[in-house]
């Protein structure tokens, strides 16, 4: 759906984008990742043809950003970082009016923004001045703008800025809906957590070059951050963890608080041997946990604390 080749923004002496290279197939949520002046938002911008690049190609459903950006348009809906609203409309006026420029035909735009007013949750809000509402429910009415026109593919930077965690948590899940309705996302975010929650692949890009793209797995493997699990046994934790110490499919075993702490290797996956070892020297097991892996620990590993 997307296509990115060799694409360089330059400003000056400033590159903005250094030959990047990224595809992304449609249905996929794309998680952007990178510090403040890496390159997300002008990434956005070129497949929103509203910025051309310096050199290089990029396309969106096989259409060319330079030559087809009219019909690009119409089939993207983009958020930037910053929601420009028109503050004396009411929701309903203001999803009017888009839906006016998209020229959806007058019969037709009481049944659309009834629809996206749902999907956002903003039906109750639909009479209230766009300036009265709340950071959460204006960043719910920019995705509801960019839904207007039924977009195949969505730009959305920075769609959780500012917004408080029960707002984070609600843009969340509707950014999963989303993707559970074959949108294709990509999506930019410093709260990592989330993204890793909702996207299936992520980039991370640094000083315009792109050093990573691939699925969450593969990022984990490249960064060597293998799977962690936490065990509980009931007597004799300083021998369990010497067990384990000599298994070599364990990276770094560790005790923290009662519980034996095993790091595996980035290419060990499966788990079930670390039972079997302790059980079959007759442990007890009172508690077995996987811990979550974090993509912080991806993108701490792959980058260099590096901006433009």
């Amino acid at each position: 759906m997307i296509d990115i080749r060799d694409v360089t923004v330059r400003y000056g002496s400033l590159v903005a984008l250094d030959k990047l290279t990224l595809h992304i197939a449609r249905g996929e949520a794309f998680g952007y990742i990178g510090p403040n002046g890496a390159g997300k938002s002008t990434t956005m911008k070129i497949l929103a043809c509203l910025l051309r690049a310096t050199s290089g190609e990029a396309s969106v459903g096989g259409l060319d950003v330079r030559k087809e950006a009219e019909q690009i348009r119409r089939m993207i809906g983009y958020m930037p970082d910053f929601l420009g609203v028109y503050d004396d409309l009411t929701v309903d006026e203001y999803l009017q009016f888009f839906a006016a420029a998209f020229s959806t035909p007058r019969r037709e735009r009481r049944k659309l923004i009834d629809g996206v007013l749902d999907l956002t949750d903003l039906t109750e809000k639909r009479h209230e001045l766009v300036d009265g509402l709340s950071r959460g429910m204006q960043q719910r009415l920019g995705i509801a703008r960019v839904l207007i026109h039924d977009p195949a593919v969505l730009l959305l930077d920075e769609p959780a800025s500012g917004l408080d965690p029960r707002a984070r948590i609600e843009m969340r899940e509707l950014l999963l809906e989303l993707r559970n309705m074959g949108k294709t996302i990509i999506v930019s975010s410093h709260i990592l957590s989330e993204l890793h929650e909702m996207c299936s692949s992520i980039g991370i890009i640094e000083r315009g070059r792109l050093l990573f793209a691939g699925t969450l797995e593969d990022a984990f493997m490249q960064a060597d951050v293998g799977r962690r699990v936490a065990i509980r046994v009931e007597s004799g934790v300083d021998r369990a963890m010497a067990l384990l110490q000599e298994d070599e499919r364990c990276a770094e075993v560790t005790v923290e608080k009662s519980d034996v702490v095993v790091q595996l290797h980035p290419d060990e996956r499966s788990v079930h041997f670390l039972l079997e070892r302790l059980m079959g020297q007759g442990f007890h097991i009172e508690g077995f946990t996987a811990r979550e892996e974090k993509l912080e620990d991806v993108f701490l590993r792959l980058t260099q604390g590096k901006v433009q």
